[in-house]
């Protein structure tokens, strides 16, 4: 494919949010930084136009506004794709998706794969979590224990009353490496993926007139997956792959 021309644009700007982290945050300095910040430089440098990329935080609810008003070309702030949105946008397509993952106790091993080894297992789950849905559409035989919420389920799961826990891999990466584990558990099977379920993952959301926009943010993220710069940035923001 062909690097896409955007020589005759004067700049691009893209607009995020502070209170995303990974993606988006401010680290210790208040320096606006993050997967999606130097996801968006690293588009900007592949398709030669650096020097003509801003990155400028605002508020999550006044990021349509400030498209809509011409105040950016471009949002990267995890904007959900959905019948409403692509009425107003063009999407890129996704460049990360949220997988779903099962968390288990080190001294419960669960041989792979694990569909086939759940009969006799108790999986917690947030109780009306998008997970809890998928988990009885896709794993039929596990024992489903419901928990009020996340944290009560992984503490249950650390103090044994059940044998795993499934949710989102990206938060689980994260608890996984942090002292609130204690060095419990590990990911077992997967990682799951479902639009159904999951939704579509994350794009760069463009004005709907702006298709070549899209399509140039296209074979940028094309061309960092093939050069290994996404994995590197994956290693770069998560302790754990979720992947």
């Amino acid at each position: 494919m062909t690097k896409p021309d955007l020589s005759d644009r004067p700049r691009i700007r893209f607009l995020t949010t502070t209170d995303y982290p990974p993606f988006n945050f401010l680290d210790a300095r208040g320096r606006l930084t993050g997967f999606n910040v130097d996801l968006v430089r690293d588009i900007c440098a592949e398709l030669d136009i650096l020097a003509r990329c801003q990155i400028e935080a605002l508020p999550f609810a006044d990021l349509i506004p400030a498209m809509k008003k011409g105040d950016g070309e471009a949002i990267v702030a995890g904007l959900a794709m959905n019948a409403e949105t692509r009425r107003e946008f063009a999407f890129s397509q996704p460049y990360f998706r949220y997988p779903a993952r099962f968390v288990i106790r080190k001294d419960r091993p669960l041989a792979a794969p694990v569909a086939d080894h759940l009969g006799t297992k108790v999986v917690g789950v947030t109780k009306g979590s998008a997970h809890e849905a998928l988990l009885r559409a896709f794993f039929p035989t596990a024992k489903v224990q419901p928990f009020a919420n996340r944290l009560d389920a992984l503490a249950g799961m650390r103090e044994g009353k059940v044998d795993a826990y499934f949710g989102d891999g990206v938060s689980l990466s994260f608890w996984l490496e942090s002292d609130a584990s204690n060095g419990c558990c590990h990911f077992a099977g997967g990682p799951f993926l479902s639009d159904r379920y999951l939704g579509e993952g994350l794009s760069v959301a463009v004005a709907h007139k702006d298709s070549a926009l899209a399509s140039a943010i296209d074979y940028a993220i094309a061309q960092l997956v093939s050069k290994g710069r996404m994995s590197e940035l994956m290693l770069r923001y998560f302790p754990i792959s979720a992947f």
